[in-house]
């Protein structure tokens, strides 16, 4: 583990996207000058690898996952936040803020390669994701099903955490971790980034090992207030998921890494601690999961 201190952590962000194409360097440096620290987030090859590019251009405070998100194992509508442009400029036509996005096969030695990196902390964002299939349902289900189930062999394979996203899927995701229990690290199995799940999937989750992020969206709807009070703090974490969803006061503008401050804020309030205290935890958690 680094000997640097850190007064909050980042742990789900994505500075490694389009969106910050012209002022990454700018958007970390105000976070690390804050004494933050970050990681950011593969959702699929490029953004892979440009998380993990950018981790080494920072000696310290910058770390990376490499991953496919399920979304982008089949072709899907999704906004140029994310790879950019020149994807949309390829789409046929569909501009004005979305564009369908490549379908992807997970590869797993090139994944590998990226998850050996010394500044790669975790394997994904990878998981399920059923909110918006194409219309071959089926075969896109089983798309993701089987590009999760390779990330939690790569992530047993490499001995590094999961970063999980699930979104309308808990059912099919926890009977996939239960199926695969002893491919999970046992001591730190990984992360559900931005738990959108009931108390019921928490509380089986926390079974198997799993820590949770929450993000901005906790700042300004009440829908998670339950399940935080429920989660240990041992096993609470903060996020932004930048540049999506920022939180209150920063509504509707981009999201920074930075305003995780925000989120911590509200963390503490949900769980009856001073903000001093949260911070420290949510940093702890985060150093120990990741062993940063």
């Amino acid at each position: 583990m680094s000997e640097k201190s850190y007064g909050f952590f980042d742990a789900h962000t994505h500075a490694n996207l389009a969106a910050f194409k012209d002022d990454y360097r700018e958007v970390i440096q105000k976070a690390l000058d804050a004494g933050g620290g970050l990681i950011n987030v593969g959702t699929q090859r490029d953004t892979s690898r440009r998380a993990v590019e950018i981790a080494h251009e920072f000696p310290e405070g910058v770390y990376a996952t490499v991953g496919l998100h399920p979304v982008h194992t089949s072709a899907s509508f999704h906004d140029e936040e994310e790879l950019g442009p020149s994807f949309a400029k390829a789409a046929e036509g569909k501009g004005g803020g979305g564009f369908m996005s490549r379908s992807e096969v997970f590869d797993f030695e090139y994944y590998k390669s990226l998850a050996l990196d010394p500044k790669t902390v975790g394997i994904g964002e990878c998981g399920l994701d059923y909110f918006h299939l194409p219309e071959d349902r089926e075969e896109a289900i089983q798309k993701q099903k089987d590009a999760f189930l390779a990330q939690i062999k790569l992530a047993h394979e490499v001995q590094k955490p999961l970063m999980i996203h699930c979104r309308d899927a808990f059912k099919d995701l926890i009977e996939i971790l239960n199926a695969n229990y002893l491919l999970l690290n046992t001591r730190n199995p990984g992360v559900m980034h931005f738990f959108a799940g009931t108390k019921e999937d928490a509380e089986r989750l926390l079974e198997l090992g799993f820590s949770f992020t929450f993000g901005g969206v906790i700042t300004f709807v009440r829908n998670y207030d339950e399940v935080i009070r429920m989660i240990p703090l041992e096993r609470i974490m903060s996020e932004t998921d930048a540049p999506y969803v920022a939180p209150v006061p920063y509504r509707g503008k981009r999201n920074e890494p930075l305003y995780v401050q925000e989120v911590v804020k509200k963390l503490a309030e949900l769980k009856g601690v001073s903000e001093k205290e949260i911070r420290k935890i949510t940093v702890e958690n985060t150093r120990r999961v990741f062993e940063i």
